[in-house]
């Protein structure tokens, strides 16, 4: 049966498409066949990220809509065999996006998809709404700062009360903290919050960080998502947590701040 997961936040600009994309293609990578979708309407982002914006025809509207099938609409991977992109419209205000709708839709792709990742928009409107809705999973992505971490944990409320497993009365969506935008350096001038605040305020599970990183906006520009930058530090800290997910127990990095050598120190490099 397919695992449908969430990727999503409170605020706006924390990473969530960064994560959604190179989640779905580490899981892909993984040799899982996944398909990713954008549930921002009105303004799609996921397919630039994914360097596939050109090759979009038809989207979850269409679907919705009977105005196209899914299999015209979904884009494949250039990068993964295992992995599909369903975009959402840039025409269509979010109130085309409902509930039986996108029921329909994925239950139809869990047919033939190991995992289903929802990409969010920000904020606790109805497209954000819709896509935890369906949730078996969901990945809390916070920047470590107070105005995140908080709208963070009013999604949390949300994802306790207005998913259809709270309604049901079903099993709990099972919650994951990821901690992006991380600088060390910076916690310990206290200019951020510490991986140990964030987790102290969120209290849910941990499974990582993504350091601060200049690979993340070049790999966006360039429309790959970050994890097939092979040698950047986010590229690994996606790998970890796609491997944490997936059952591996995986060492922490990142956390600190990385000690310079006496070499370097003379040397530069």
């Amino acid at each position: 049966m397919a695992r449908i997961i969430v990727i999503t936040s409170g605020k706006g600009g924390v990473g969530k498409t960064t994560t959604s994309a190179s989640f779905a293609a580490g899981l892909a990578l993984r040799g899982h066949k996944t398909v990713v979708i954008d549930f921002d309407v009105g303004l799609r982002n996921l397919d630039l990220i994914m360097g596939c914006e050109r090759r979009v025809v038809y989207d979850i509207i269409n679907v919705i809509n009977n105005e196209s099938s899914l299999n015209q609409s979904l884009i494949k991977d250039k990068h993964c065999d295992n992995l599909y992109i369903l975009p959402a419209s840039q025409t269509r205000d979010k109130d085309a996006l409902t509930l039986e709708g996108v029921e329909r839709v994925i239950n139809e792709l869990a047919k033939d998809f190991e995992y289903i990742v929802c990409d969010s928009p920000a904020g606790i409107e109805k497209g954000a709404l819709t896509a935890l809705y369906f949730a078996d999973e969901a990945i809390v992505v916070t920047n470590p700062e107070v105005a995140s971490v908080r709208d963070s944990d009013r999604i949390l409320g949300l994802l306790a009360s207005k998913s259809r497993r709270a309604i049901e009365n079903l099993e709990p969506i099972r919650e994951h903290l990821l901690v992006t935008r991380y600088a060390p350096e910076r916690v310990e001038k206290g200019e951020m919050l510490s991986v140990n605040d964030v987790k102290e305020i969120l209290r849910i599970p941990f499974i990582g960080v993504v350091p601060e990183s200049q690979a993340v906006l070049q790999a966006s520009n360039s429309g790959t998502p970050v994890i097939h930058v092979n040698g950047a530090d986010a590229s690994d800290a996606y790998k970890d947590v796609v491997a944490r997910f997936l059952g591996e127990d995986r060492p922490h990095r990142f956390l600190d701040v990385q000690k310079v050598g006496l070499l370097k120190r003379l040397f530069g490099g």
